[in-house]
């Protein structure tokens, strides 16, 4: 079963221990992204060695490769991924409103175009718990609708009732497929950035009584301040002894922000993205290594990191590797990025646990966004 065990508060923020069939992980946490079942550019142990407890996988790209009864016979997620760790799965309901041709949509089923081969494709609440249960994940995803940032207040009111009426069927089958003490659901709230509808959304899913709450319809292009205020009210809308989870963030500064209105899991492309076209995050601020000032500087990444690349190799000589399109170059600057994400949460854990977060954010965000 699945649990949170909050040990400090500063303010808002938490600090705590999130419980899974896999074991144990510090919260807050940030899960690197392995959408198609592989954390891209390194191994599962340097994955471990950069310091990730816990990870995602997309249920929209495995039901469509190689397929969920596939990655069942191949002995599930963990296995296939090579990971003993924690793995949560996306429900795929974001990646079928925004990858795929959309055909139809009603309160029964969303039918699609596969933008892999074109093929059409259906998937209901109960499908998306099967293919789920079919992953093996820890943790698994309702589906729900996902407006995009910008529709307006009456759009995200149908997305939201539809939301709820889909954590039901959820719920529902999630209870059929026999998987409560194996696999955690959560809810998403919806709402964007109408708070009457955000309150609404929350307060639905609450009385559905699930093992965790996830907050999605956010980084969508809203904006930060945006975002802030639409997760001002997180720390009263949900209980305090589930999990919050918020979907799709990773940029440093709004984490930091999310985390101080009660936020505990994140997940994002981002620090795997970038590492991939030559960006380092750093408590400096990002480098972007193709730049031609640093083609012959001898410093590491980041003078204070103590991973792998910062060890091994200067700022030059990965750019070199970039310049001359070594596949090194990538993985080096994603175990760098990985680590960077992981001490990051690191220390908002301890400065939380200090009573400090708010002094310490800000000074962090002067710092990377000078």
């Amino acid at each position: 079963m699945l649990s949170i065990d909050v040990q400090h508060t500063d303010g808002k923020a938490r600090a705590g221990v999130l419980t899974t069939p896999h074991g144990q992980v510090q919260t807050p946490i940030f899960m690197p992204v392995g959408t198609a079942g592989s954390v891209k550019g390194v191994t599962p142990d340097q994955l471990s060695a950069a310091g990730s407890q816990m990870i995602l996988a997309n249920t929209y790209h495995m039901m469509l490769r190689p397929g969920g009864e596939t990655v069942e016979r191949l002995g599930g997620l963990h296995t296939m991924m090579g990971w003993d760790g924690q793995i949560l799965t996306d429900s795929g309901g974001f990646q079928v409103f925004s990858l795929s041709h959309l055909r139809q949509i009603d309160d029964e089923k969303v039918v699609f175009q596969s933008h892999i081969d074109g093929s059409m494709e259906e998937l209901t609440p109960r499908r998306c718990m099967e293919i789920q249960r079919q992953l093996g994940a820890d943790v698994i995803m309702q589906l729900d609708e996902c407006p995009p940032g910008d529709a307006d207040h009456d759009h995200v009111a149908r997305a939201v009732d539809r939301s709820i009426l889909w954590a039901k069927k959820c719920k529902q089958a999630w209870g059929d497929e026999g998987r409560p003490d194996k696999q955690a659901l959560f809810g998403i709230q919806q709402g964007g950035v109408f708070g009457d509808l955000r309150a609404a959304s929350a307060e639905a899913l609450v009385e559905l009584d699930l093992p965790g709450y996830a907050i999605g319809g956010l980084s969508v292009g809203e904006g930060h301040e945006a975002m802030t205020l639409a997760l001002d009210a997180t720390d009263s809308l949900f209980p305090s002894d589930r999990p919050r989870y918020l979907m799709g963030v990773g940029e440093p500064r709004d984490i930091l922000a999310a985390v101080l209105r009660g936020i505990d899991m994140f997940d994002c492309v981002m620090p795997t993205r970038n590492a991939r076209n030559a960006f380092a995050f750093t408590w400096g601020g990002r480098l972007r290594l193709r730049n031609a000032k640093w083609k012959t500087d001898t410093l590491p990444l980041d003078e204070n990191c103590t991973c792998y690349a910062c060890r091994n190799f200067s700022r030059g000589t990965i750019r070199h590797l970039f310049m001359a399109k070594e596949m090194l170059a990538a993985t080096l600057l994603t175990i760098h990025n990985l680590h960077f994400f992981a001490d990051f949460m690191g220390a908002i854990r301890k400065s939380i646990e200090a009573g400090s977060l708010e002094s310490d954010a800000q000074k962090w965000v002067s710092q990377m966004y000078a």
